[in-house]
């Protein structure tokens, strides 16, 4: 029966589906999402959607999306009461710590925490109730490379600078796929649209990667690298800028120290050198350095593919070296420190704490610990390894590890038979959920608020956005925020008290720092008074005013009566626009010197790996293994969404024509893929948008085990890629998995 159009409405919805954060705009007709558009009037988007985010309709109302909670009885999870939920949670977990110790509960956190409001708010709390240093997260799969070299440049490891996309007259793009991705650590709506406008205003786009994929196609030059040699590749680049006299920090000289260290630690590294390593001639790689430097304004911009290899950490750094080194850091159209509207306040520049990596380290392996986390590929042998610390219960909050972590087979095994509890907040029963002694399902988009705290922090443009729920929670769901805050008090003795306990806590804490701070607009007021005047319907609103208020734009509680408020973006349903990146060098600075220190200690011991690295001897017919994104997809998360289905996301080993043919292998046929990790089976796709000595899988598939319920994902399962690692491939400094540039062997399946 074809619906009424006078029965709709429509509500403003920001997607959480990627890092694009585009404003969307819902058909609703009663409580069901039919129809998602791209908000025209929305301040940073203005309009632009992708098919996931047309898809939220179809993401809604997915029928294996669970709905009540399930707790296991008798060995079989089952549907539950919220409170027989939050009950079994109160009487496993404080016992089995207090028998234990904290050190034997362990947390993941998986990437779509990042993207929805509760997400943020409240895993810190879980933390601090816990006591446990076992934290696990997707930073360790993706970009904690950046977040270290950050925090040993600038001394935090938030504070990481972006391509300002809408002003640069040159972008250097490394191990980037944004017109797939949607970007990453460069939250920008429609970022295919700012490079076609780069293009267009006379700029131009280089992009190095050893896939001719759809943004190498729109680039003016590509570059296809042999994959895990970038931060060679940066290196060189950085050697012809000193050999060549091309270095020029600009109004950044009075911030950094070490400019002439890297000049000696560079020394070595001529294009000549890496040449052969790279697979790149020495002419492309000094004319990369000679028009970068040449560029009225350019910014180097890497990502995933260049984080996610061996010297994750160096290249990284080397991207910023050369931001550094032509004068692009901190500047307008180069890369810039986004200003987000819940920062901190800026203050007076002024030393810092500074960062330090290797505080603790895992029991069994003694992996460092780097931003506070353990890598999450040694999460295995921390649940099978018998003596104390040993992790015996898992508190999981939107992650999926089985698939995305490497050596899945093993950890599957180790969540099934090592594991005294295990608790997992996901809306579906997935490939890790299956194993959990109690599974809490939040609500779907269309009924969930959205605040992005990360994103706005990595922003191109400094902006603010707010959605409530577009449609109320449905009768038995709760509300995300509730859920997390009901979990914090099951695990920290308070079971039973208000949800709202948990945001009072917090925001008391904070108005406590905040009126003894002397730099604060509200120092020396009285807490009670201040805690009174927050508005908002529920705790997360609250917090969220609170940082509003006190934050770079805020209102201060009366002090500036034009600043930001949660009323006041309540008031513009489209957001603000709070302003292009403007250089906050150096109040952003917290290093001990309260410089840019562009050689720090931990990087100048990682250098001798990389000259190790120079030896350009390669097997002519090895073959090394990159991932690939699918725009239709998120990692594991939507491979369920009937509507993202087909097209170019499919699960295939693409090879260039020349090696499959070498091998015996034609479009279409199966071939065996065999690594550290095991053996996969998969489709081949032959193709001439890879390079030769390379092959590519994506990533989040493999969902063909038993026990779970997502019956469209199991339909096309796909190979999990990351069967094929062990886990001994890390990047030492921040102890990120290496899932690109892995050493495989392809042949015919028999």
């Amino acid at each position: 029966m074809p619906h009424d159009p006078s029965s709709s409405r429509t509500a403003l919805r920001i997607c959480p589906l990627c890092e694009a954060t585009c404003g969307l705009t819902l058909t609703i007709e009663g409580t069901r999402v039919t129809g998602a558009r791209g908000d025209r009037e929305d301040v940073f988007s203005k309009g632009f959607i992708c098919p996931k985010g047309a898809s939220i309709g179809g993401l809604d109302e997915d029928p294996d999306r669970l709905r009540t909670p399930l707790v296991r009885k008798d060995g079989v999870l089952t549907e539950a009461s919220w409170g027989e939920a939050f009950d079994a949670i109160a009487h496993a977990l404080p016992a089995l710590v207090g028998e234990h110790g904290p050190q034997s509960v362990g947390v993941v956190l998986g990437n779509p925490n990042v993207h929805t409001m509760a997400g943020a708010l409240y895993p810190p709390a879980l933390l601090a109730a816990l006591r446990t240093r076992a934290l696990f997260t997707a930073s360790t799969l993706d970009q904690m490379p950046k977040h270290v070299s950050s925090g040993l440049l600038f001394g935090d490891p938030n504070a990481i600078p972006v391509p300002d996309l809408d002003r640069t007259d040159h972008l250097l793009m490394l191990g980037a796929n944004p017109l797939e991705s949607n970007g990453s650590l460069c939250t920008a709506p429609d970022f295919p649209g700012k490079l076609k406008a780069l293009r267009r205003r006379g700029g131009s786009l280089t992009v190095i990667d050893p896939r001719r994929t759809r943004t190498a196609r729109l680039a003016d030059r590509h570059v296809a690298i042999r994959p895990g040699t970038d931060a060679l590749l940066l290196a060189a680049m950085a050697h012809v800028l000193f050999e060549e006299k091309l270095t020029d920090p600009g109004a950044l000289a009075d911030h950094v120290e070490g400019i002439g260290e890297v000049a000696d630690a560079v020394r070595d590294f001529t294009p000549e050198a890496v040449a052969a390593a790279c697979d790149v001639d020495a002419g492309t790689i000094r004319t990369l350095a000679r028009e970068l430097a040449a560029a009225p304004t350019a910014a180097v911009y890497g990502r995933i593919g260049s984080c996610t290899v061996e010297h994750g950490t160096l290249a990284s750094w080397l991207v910023d070296v050369l931001n550094v080194l032509t004068g692009n850091l901190d500047r307008p159209g180069g890369a810039l420190f986004p200003l987000s509207a819940t920062a901190r306040a800026p203050r007076p520049a002024a030393p810092g704490k500074g960062f330090a990596l290797g505080r603790w380290a895992s029991r069994v392996s003694a992996h460092p610990e780097a931003k506070g986390e353990l890598p999450i590929s040694a999460l295995a042998e921390e649940i099978e390894t018998p003596g104390e610390g040993r992790i015996r219960a898992l508190i999981v909050l939107a992650a999926n590890p089985v698939l995305s972590a490497p050596d899945g087979a093993r950890l599957d095994g180790a969540l099934a038979d090592g594991l005294d509890f295990m608790v997992s907040v996901d809306p579906y029963l997935n490939e890790t959920s299956r194993h959990a002694d109690v599974v809490l399902p939040p609500p779907p988009p269309s009924q969930s608020a959205h605040f992005d705290f990360a994103f706005n922090a990595l922003a191109v443009r400094n902006q603010v956005r707010y959605t409530r729920p577009a449609v109320p929670l449905d009768d038995g769901r709760m509300d995300e925020a509730e859920i997390l805050a009901r979990l914090v008090l099951a695990v920290s003795g308070m079971h039973g008290a208000e949800p709202d306990a948990v945001d009072t806590m917090i925001i008391d804490r904070a108005l406590g720092k905040a009126v003894a701070d002397p730099l604060s607009p509200v120092h020396g007021r009285a807490p009670a008074d201040i805690s009174a005047a927050l508005t908002g319907r529920t705790g997360a609103e609250r917090r969220l005013d609170l940082m509003l208020r006190l934050g770079p734009y805020g209102e201060g509680f009366g002090t500036d009566p034009d600043g930001l408020s949660l009323e006041r973006l309540l008031a513009h349903p489209h957001g603000i626009d709070l302003g292009p990146l403007a250089p906050r060098v150096p109040e952003v600075l917290t290093t001990r010197s309260g410089r840019v220190e562009l050689f720090p200690a931990p990087v100048a011991a990682d250098l001798p790996r990389l000259r190790r690295a120079l030896d350009g001897r390669r097997d002519p017919e090895a073959l090394v293994l990159v991932g690939r994104r699918h725009l239709r997809s998120n990692n594991s998360w939507l491979h369920n969404v009937a509507a993202l289905r087909g097209g170019s996301n499919v699960c295939t080993l693409q090879m260039h024509p020349e090696d499959a043919a070498r091998l015996g292998l034609s479009d279409g046929a199966t071939a065996t893929v065999t690594a550290d990790g095991g053996e996969l089976t998969v489709p081949v796709e032959v193709t001439d948008s890879v390079r030769t000595g390379v092959v590519s899988l994506p990533h989040g598939w493999g969902h063909n085990r038993p026990g779970t319920r997502m019956a469209v994902a199991a339909e096309q399962p796909g190979v999990n890629v990351n069967q094929l690692l062990d886990g001994s491939r890390l990047d030492p400094l921040s102890g990120t998995a290496v899932l690109n540039a892995i050493p495989v062997t392809v042949a015919p399946s028999r």
